[in-house]
């Protein structure tokens, strides 16, 4: 079978790459999309040579799995995985989502990692009814997601970007801010920046508030002042964020939000998987805004 695979140079290309065999909790997966995470891009230097890339996919059950747990054959799922961008893929069934009806395999395959990363680090912040929660980089697919899910918890949210022209339309009930001089304290920090909006983003945080670093976007270093650190009252607390032990439940959370109409995922751009090198240009650049999405099959192929 086919899979993009890390190549010469660190960079991603087609090859012919061995079917996968499942075990006993693993279902075989006909993968239909997959989508491209800015991570996995500035990251892809650190894999050996042939290894298969991705992580975020969404296809057709192929084989359900042997010991009888997850979907069965036929169904619809969205996948979260080593090894997703490739023709067939196996995945943990504690790995799968089926996705709803009516709900497009292109917006599933667009969701896993961003969506889990959002979900999952407002839930350990803490956050509630009546919080209010920063997100730094909030124009980034993380970002938009951690906004919008923040927002439907009840919290009041500022959405921090680099320019106003990066701006997603939140709404009236969020806050955008280009910089953040001026910000009002706040209990919960999502931080998707790294460097000196880091150290910003601390500075803002409530006595007994939580920043959650979910990413670097910015690949600068944050500089702590001295004494930035210390403050009188309840603690502050940084935690760095990387929890994606099964996700498949709050996989098929989320995808029920989207198809409830509560959640929405942009697709900036939607190639061919052998336009990999085009997409990963437009992710790295920043030209394009939403996620990428790669329709797997041979070339100009799309598969519903």
């Amino acid at each position: 079978m086919r899979a993009l695979v890390v190549g010469p140079g660190a960079v991603g290309r087609l090859a012919d790459v061995p079917e996968p065999v499942p075990g006993a909790g693993q279902a075989l997966v006909e993968v239909r999309r997959t989508s491209v995470n800015f991570s996995e891009l500035r990251h892809m230097g650190r894999l050996p040579e042939g290894v298969v890339l991705g992580y975020d996919a969404a296809g057709v059950v192929l084989r359900p799995a042997a010991d009888g747990t997850g979907p069965a054959e036929g169904a619809r799922v969205a996948a979260f995985g080593a090894g997703a961008w490739a023709e067939r893929a196996a995945f943990d069934t504690g790995s799968l989502a089926v996705v709803p009806d009516g709900v497009d395999l292109a917006v599933a395959a667009a969701l896993p990692m961003s969506g889990l990363s959002a979900l999952r680090s407002l839930r350990a912040a803490g956050v509630s009814l009546g919080s209010r929660v920063l997100v730094t980089g909030a124009s980034g697919s993380v970002g938009r997601l951690a906004v919008r899910l923040a927002r439907l918890a009840g919290a009041h949210v500022v959405a921090s970007v680099s320019s106003p022209g990066r701006a997603p339309a939140f709404g009236p009930d969020v806050h955008v801010v280009t910089s953040l001089d001026g910000v009002a304290p706040v209990d919960v920090v999502i931080e998707l920046v790294g460097g000196p909006a880091l150290v910003a983003a601390w500075g803002l945080l409530k006595p007994g508030g939580n920043l959650q670093s979910v990413g670097w976007a910015g690949g600068q270093p944050a500089v702590f002042p001295p004494g930035s650190t210390f403050s009188l009252g309840p603690a502050r607390s940084m935690n760095s964020f990387g929890d994606v032990a099964s996700p498949g439940p709050d996989l098929a959370f989320l995808l029920g939000l989207v198809a409830a109409g509560h959640l929405t995922v942009e697709i900036g751009r939607r190639v061919p998987w052998d336009r990999l090198d085009e997409a990963a240009a437009a992710q790295l650049d920043r030209t394009v805004t939403g996620k990428v999405v790669l329709d797997v099959g041979p070339a100009g192929h799309v598969l519903s």
